[in-house]
């Protein structure tokens, strides 16, 4: 099975797509405090689910969602309607590093999804060309070790010691891009464990009742994954969303 399709299924009882609460997710949304006819921008937005909050939240926004899935926008596509949100939503299949804008945005989000650019840095860096001079803010979301993790659990992430930092190293980070923290939404390990079970269980359900070569991919891809998060990361890996203010340029 393609990635994303088995990533769209095991979405399916918690599009949020991140190990963050609803409640979670609308307070980081409301602490932006958007001005009136607000632009949104989010980058891997996936099933949509932060940018029709945010419209519900906004309702003179308006926002464009990029991602590669077309399961993904499909679904996004059948929120926006189901919120009545449609008209003021314009979502693009493409990379993320792929969308352009005569306009810039007062808010643009990415959320888990830095890897589309290679890593925090060069998406801070990209985050910034899309935001309104001055006024722009972004939501970004990111792992950050929560404990150093030991080799082998470094084996089985397949990742090195300093792809994440810390969470006060990551904090520095996103301020040496050149950005100010203003909020912030720490994962607590509930959260965590919500996500991770909801992602496991729910592709395990989707593949007993769709037995084939599908079905066998989908359980092993469930598998696979719940022996990572369970041996590997659960307690190590952390995640924080944070609101970020664009600081001015040097010179």
């Amino acid at each position: 099975m393609e990635r994303d399709l088995i990533s769209h299924l095991a979405h399916g009882d918690h599009p949020i797509a991140a190990p963050v609460s609803g409640s979670g997710l609308e307070r980081l949304l409301t602490r932006a405090g958007l001005p009136p006819r607000a632009r949104i921008l989010d980058l891997g937005c996936g099933e949509g689910a932060w940018l029709t909050r945010a419209l519900t939240l906004y309702p003179d926004a308006t926002a464009d969602g990029v991602d590669v899935s077309e399961s993904g926008l499909a679904a996004a596509a059948e929120e926006a309607e189901r919120r009545g949100v449609a008209d003021r939503l314009r979502l693009h299949r493409t990379p993320a590093a792929g969308h352009t804008s005569a306009e810039p945005y007062d808010l643009v989000l990415c959320v888990g999804a830095t890897h589309a650019y290679g890593g925090l840095a060069p998406t801070l860096a990209a985050v910034r060309g899309h935001l309104r001079p001055s006024s722009g803010l972004a939501l970004v979301g990111e792992g950050f070790w929560e404990r150093p993790p030991t080799p082998e659990q470094l084996a089985l992430l397949g990742a090195e010691p300093d792809e994440y930092a810390d969470l006060a190293g990551t904090v520095e980070r996103m301020e040496a891009a050149g950005y100010a923290v203003i909020h912030g939404h720490t994962s607590t390990l509930a959260e965590w464990d919500e996500y991770e079970w909801s992602w496991t269980g729910t592709l395990s359900r989707w593949a007993l009742t769709h037995p084939g070569p599908d079905g066998d991919a989908a359980l092993a891809a469930a598998r696979a994954h719940r022996e990572m998060w369970l041996r590997g990361y659960r307690g190590v890996l952390g995640f924080v969303t944070l609101l970020l203010h664009q600081t001015p340029e040097p010179g």
